[in-house]
């Protein structure tokens, strides 16, 4: 039903549009002083917004057809007609590029950026914090390259009440912005079916079976995964190609956690070896992607110890905006990044 509603709404801007464009092609050929011949881009412009590749491509076709026939009942050809004529033709040949580059999706503009959106809006709902039993509390923040609304970066999260238990992934998929895009969102969706659905040991060796199928012509991705036992604070971090994690003791003390397995999707049957501690009451686990510690001409440890220092700074603000405040600390980062810190509160 709704397949239907969309249809006969997209038949209904059509046949809109070719009665607008027949009118003003009636007024500017009867009454070419008072309509000028520019009116008629008007109804092109529109059908570019609302109709789909197929009926877009026919459209120009009739649009171009009465614009040569109101051309011809012009009472003189001046040079300002044939720069409006010009002007009409190449916003045509304009909108009729984009509905062949369309054609391929079969959307029309606004249905191609509601479907965009809606996509968009998913990835930030698998990255939303779920709420925290007393005695924790979480902040995570996802920034983009450019200011673009799609990430390389991205974040999953479950909290199993039965288990007691708060899962974290977060993935850095090669790219930035836009191009990273599509990937991420491919692999957002699979991951939010693994976490909490498979053991934690068994999430990233699964993670790179899942990217291994997919046969990425470019780009692999990193990950780092964080399971809590909300009760004891017992924590195990896996690592694939990704940044060590960091635990900031309530003493004051930033540990790393340099275990690491392989790239995803890069080698078959590979290993991610877990690492185990403790959280204690006043402390905090923090992940990260590589664009908070990478920039130009610097090296990755002095961009984990730049990092070390800031959280150490902000021990004791609260955690509610705590990454906000984090990056923008770093000041401007060119590449996607992505902060994630989980506290233990110090009265747990």
């Amino acid at each position: 039903m709704r397949d239907l509603r969309r249809q006969l709404a997209a038949n209904r801007a059509l046949v809109l549009l070719v009665v607008a464009t027949v009118v003003v092609g009636v007024l500017v050929a009867t009454v070419p002083t008072r309509v000028p011949i520019n009116v008629l881009t008007v109804p092109m412009i529109l059908s570019a917004l609302v109709l789909r590749p197929r009926q877009l491509a026919g459209f120009i076709s009739f649009a171009m057809a009465v614009l040569f026939l109101a051309v011809t009942q012009q009472p003189e050809f001046t040079p300002r007609l044939w720069a409006s004529v010009a002007t009409y033709t190449v916003i045509g040949l304009v909108v009729l590029v984009i509905s062949l580059r369309r054609v391929r999706l079969g959307l029309g503009g606004a249905e191609g950026e509601a479907m965009l959106l809606d996509l968009r809006e998913r990835i930030q709902a698998q990255g939303r914090l779920p709420r925290l039993p007393e005695g924790w509390s979480a902040d995570a923040l996802v920034r983009t390259a450019d200011g673009t609304a799609f990430s390389g970066d991205f974040f999953c999260f479950s909290r199993s009440e039965s288990r007691g238990s708060l899962e974290a992934v977060l993935v850095d998929v090669s790219g930035k912005g836009v191009r990273a895009g599509t990937r991420s969102l491919q692999l957002s969706s699979a991951l939010s079916g693994l976490v909490g659905a498979v053991t934690p040991d068994r999430l990233v060796p699964a993670t790179n079976e899942f990217l291994l199928r997919q046969e990425w012509t470019e780009g692999f991705a990193t990950a780092v995964h964080v399971s809590v036992d909300l009760a004891t604070g017992a924590t195990t971090v896996h690592t694939a190609g990704h940044p060590p994690a960091l635990v900031v003791r309530s003493c004051g003390e930033v540990q790393r956690v340099d275990l690491s397995g392989p790239l995803l999707g890069v080698v078959p049957d590979a290993a991610y070896p877990p690492a185990t501690f403790e959280l204690q009451p006043g402390d905090a686990v923090v992940v990260y992607t590589d664009g908070v510690v990478e920039d130009a001409g610097t090296d990755l440890d002095d961009g984990i110890s730049r990092l070390s220092s800031l959280l150490l700074a902000h021990r004791g603000d609260g955690t509610e905006g705590l990454a906000q405040r984090v990056l923008d600390d770093l000041g401007p980062i060119a590449d996607d990044c992505a902060l994630f810190v989980l506290r233990r509160s110090p009265t747990a």
